[in-house]
This record gives structure tokens, C-alpha cells and sequence, in this order.
């Protein structure tokens, strides 16, 4: 069985920073992707980051240059470093594992795999 369990979520003002983590156990796929999505309340999921198997990264256009995707493969933890947080990142942040991931939350694509989601809640 896959596990996917997300950690390091808080409240911080405005302009702070938090380390969002995310572990991955179980058997996936060698060319999963890593990803980092989030849903405001009333609002939609969005993508904010992801991984690719090969090592390639990509951010939202709200997440870029503030936020850092990284791995860790021994540990299989993917991480998420948001800096210069904004009340408008306050939302619960979902870690998702799977392959070829799309910008699409809860795609149900090949071997994908979702955690419970973590809240981040950034006051002005």
C-alpha cells in the first residue's frame, strides 16, 4: 500500500516562511513525479509545484521565486521551502506522487497517489 503523508504545515505572518515535507512509502513507480497542489477554501485546487522524475522543476506563476520544490531520494521525501508568504497562500497544501502528474488536482492518472493535505494559514 502507498502512503503519502505531508507535514510542517502552520500559521506564520505575513512575510514568513515554512518548510512544507512530504514522504512517500510503499511501492511507486520509478518515473513518478513529485508534486505540491493547494485549495483555498471556496476556491479550486491549483498546482503549485512539481518535480518531475528526471530531476526537472516546475512552479505556479503565484509560487515562482518564492516557493522551492527539492527531493530527497533516500528518504523519499519531497519538500516544499515557501518564503515571503502572503496571506493569499493560506490554503491546505496536498502532496500528490504519481506519474506524468498534470495541473489538475486529484487527476486520476496512472499510479497516482494523494495525501491528506496539511494547512498552512498566513495572517496579514
Amino acid at each position: 500500500e502507498v502512503k503519502v503523508v505531508e507535514s510542517g504545515g502552520g500559521s506564520v505572518q505575513a512575510g514568513g516562511s515554512l518548510r512544507l515535507s512530504c514522504t512517500v512509502s510503499g511501492p511507486i513507480a520509478d518515473d513518478s513525479d513529485m508534486g505540491w497542489y493547494r485549495q483555498a477554501s471556496g476556491k479550486e485546487c491549483e498546482l503549485v509545484s512539481i518535480m518531475r522524475y528526471d530531476g526537472r522543476r516546475s512552479y505556479a506563476d503565484s509560487a515562482r521565486g518564492r516557493f522551492t520544490i527539492s527531493q530527497d531520494h533516500a528518504k523519499n521525501t519531497v519538500y516544499l521551502d515557501m518564503n515571503r508568504l502572503k496571506p493569499e497562500d493560506t490554503a491546505v497544501y496536498y502532496c500528490a506522487a504519481g506519474v506524468a502528474l498534470s495541473d489538475v488536482c486529484w487527476a486520476g492518472g496512472l499510479f497516482e497517489h494523494w495525501g491528506q493535505g496539511t494547512q498552512v494559514t498566513v495572517s496579514s
